[in-house]
């Protein structure tokens, strides 16, 4: 090829790749900072909903929307570690759920699928903080599950015992997250198959086979004026409804296993689903109207909830591979657009979401919804509402990560849970894994670690077995953090020379291992050290920066210098290290009192980082205990970075 056009192609394609998100003059404010539009609008949440929520009557209501929004700001947590939402969203529930686990104002025999929503964010705060009345509210939930009314045929909930006999898309959001959530944390694995039947029997009896659209609800008695009389679908492709079906697929397939068998079917609905309403976005703007398939018909609008619900859905299956397609473009249109034109800042400083319908419904008392397209058209349409808050604010997460690119895209890293292996009992007495894993919430868990990872585009995994050459080879990271002794764990697994030839190897051949263990009190150093002396570095049998009570300035190690992981300066907090002795091609990046506090090293193609702490799990980086000038979150952030390089 001409090398002339050959750059002249480089060029372009750089462009197409990378100037489609560098160029949105809306990513920085007047002093060209980034602003962040998720955190930006929590603002907006914060001065808008005061708890307990009160519907039109004054009255305290426990409701969908709390949780809708609560989704948004717990989103807004885990990308920035700021402890002030965790707060909120605590406060916010603490004001419906009392220490025994009642719920404000809630009715079991209601049988309202709408009532199971914010069930979601009471598994996130007993999972974080562990205590029962959380649990014990959720439990609520799911009991009201066992027995809430379903189809004839025994799959599909209904969506109110006061609509029966219908099934409306708002209604598989509200109630199959939290079930597909419990099912993984609980060991109720026949929920699966539950989950799944819902979504391919709504599928098959709502779907129109000519746009691949959903109608808003199918009705089974075909009784409701708002059906149709042979189908018994409701008239229109309404845009939240259809968005909260997408928000449902991806949030539920989160928590289907990798192997399960039927997995796939969920994928091949989820695709379909994406392709139906890429098809129907506006062509200028890239966003979509409240009634999806009629753009032109007088009245109808683009409307923000539905369109923050699609950018939210597609990014985040282009994110985790649940969709084969690359919409990038189509995202990126459609989010410059929702910012341009409706992202307003107001007299008060807080930028403000407007376009939003404020709700959308069939059937009811004592105003009965035709479901006509002149019903749907009467709804106000209002400024910050909660669900296109909570919608907005889960999609500029999503596209913040997106702007800010996946270095770490097709790269995997493996955590082990062969050579640190413990188990505890959860509340239901129930036998399961602990201590420095990625699904763990609480104090011990790295899931914000995991996250970090994810959010650079790597997909993350366990291994449960001592590593071979087959299970590491397609890892780029292999982590290994604090290896069982015998008072930790009955059989401990500890490293051997078939272990080290197997890592040894795989380092030379560019894989890069991660390092952490523990004080020699808590982790078994002599074999972890056999491994980690073959790279130059011995983890010490001594203790430094001991910590008493809350002062935690004597944690605090100061990064002072350049090095090639972590900002120069950086201050962060390590609890009871193991010191290292180094030699060979190891060399320290972080001193304290004269002693190697943190090392890295090349071996081969590939590089190890060593440190005598595990000092990134969650209860050092999700912001509700260290003081903020400790920068462990950024640190982890770093550090995945710098591993995945």
């Amino acid at each position: 090829m001409n090398k002339f056009f050959l750059l002249i192609f480089l060029l372009i394609a750089y462009d197409v790749s990378v100037g489609q998100n560098s160029n949105y003059k809306w990513q920085v404010d007047a002093n060209n900072q980034p602003i962040s539009y998720a955190a930006e609008l929590t603002k907006a949440v914060f001065k808008s909903r005061p708890f307990p929520y009160k519907d039109i009557s004054n009255r305290p209501k426990w409701t969908y929307e709390t949780g809708v929004f609560l989704e948004g700001i717990r989103s807004v947590w885990y990308q920035t570690a700021d402890g002030n939402y965790f707060n909120y969203i605590k406060d916010a529930m603490d004001t419906y759920v009392d220490k025994e686990g009642n719920i404000l104002t809630y009715k079991h025999d209601d049988y309202n699928i709408d009532n199971i929503k914010t069930g979601k964010t009471l598994l996130l705060l007993h999972n974080v903080t562990g205590q029962k009345k959380y649990f014990y509210a959720a439990q609520k939930l799911r009991d009201q599950l066992k027995t809430h009314p379903r189809t004839s045929d025994g799959i599909s909930f209904w969506h109110k015992k006061i609509y029966p006999q219908q099934v409306w898309l708002d209604g598989l959001y509200m109630g199959l997250p939290f079930l597909a959530e419990w099912a993984k944390l609980y060991n109720e694995p026949a929920l699966y198959d539950d989950i799944i039947n819902q979504f391919v029997h709504i599928e098959e009896k709502a779907r129109d086979s000519k746009t691949g659209l959903i109608y808003h609800a199918w009705d089974e008695s075909k009784s409701q004026l708002w059906a149709n009389k042979e189908t018994g679908n409701s008239k229109h492709f309404w845009g939240r409804a259809m968005g909260w079906y997408g928000l449902a697929l991806v949030d539920v397939l989160e928590n289907i296993p990798q192997d399960h068998p039927r997995r796939k079917e969920l994928l091949d609905i989820l695709d379909r689903f994406v392709e139906s309403i890429v098809r129907v976005a506006d062509p200028k703007t890239g966003l979509w109207y409240q009634i999806l398939d009629m753009p032109s018909e007088d009245k109808n609008y683009l409307e923000t909830s539905a369109s923050s619900m699609f950018i939210y859905t597609i990014s985040k299956a282009m994110e985790h591979k649940y969709i084969r397609k690359d919409y990038s473009q189509e995202l990126f249109k459609a989010y410059d657009h929702l910012i341009r034109n409706f992202i307003v800042k107001g007299a008060d400083g807080i930028f403000h979401l407007n376009g939003t319908v404020s709700v959308g419904g069939l059937g009811g008392k004592p105003n009965y919804r035709d479901g006509s397209y002149e019903y749907y058209m009467s709804e106000k349409v209002v400024q910050d509402d909660p669900k296109g808050l909570g919608a907005f604010i889960l999609a500029a997460v999503e596209m913040e990560k997106r702007l800010n690119g996946f270095p770490g895209k097709d790269k995997k890293v493996v955590l082990d849970n062969f050579f640190n292996n413990e188990y505890q009992n959860n509340v239901l007495n129930q036998k399961i894994k602990y201590h420095y894993i990625w699904d763990e919430k609480d104090n011990n868990g790295f899931y914000l670690f995991g996250k970090q990872f994810q959010d650079l585009g790597a997909e993350i995994s366990t291994l449960t077995t001592a590593p071979t050459k087959e299970t590491l080879s397609n890892a780029n990271v292999y982590i290994i953090v604090d290896p069982d002794t015998k008072k930790e764990t009955e059989n401990p697994n500890f490293m051997d020379k078939k272990s080290i030839d197997v890592i040894k190897n795989w380092v030379k051949e560019g894989g890069n291992l991660l390092l952490m263990t523990n004080d020699y009190t808590n982790a078994e150093l002599d074999h972890m050290n056999k491994l980690s002396e073959v790279f130059g570095i011995k983890f010490n049998k001594d203790l430094e920066n001991t910590v008493t009570g809350s002062e935690f300035e004597m944690g605090s190690l100061s990064i002072d210098q350049e090095n090639p992981v972590f900002s120069n300066p950086s201050k962060f907090y390590l609890k009871e290290v193991s010191t290292l002795q180094l030699k060979g091609s190891a060399k320290a990046i972080a001193f304290k009192n004269g002693k190697n506090m943190i090392a890295i090293s090349t071996y081969g193609k590939g590089k190890v980082f060593a440190v005598g702490d595990p000092w990134l799990y969650n209860e050092y980086t999700d912001g509700r205990k260290l003081p903020k000038e400790f920068e462990n979150f950024k640190a982890a952030k770093e550090l995945a970075k710098w591993l995945l390089d």
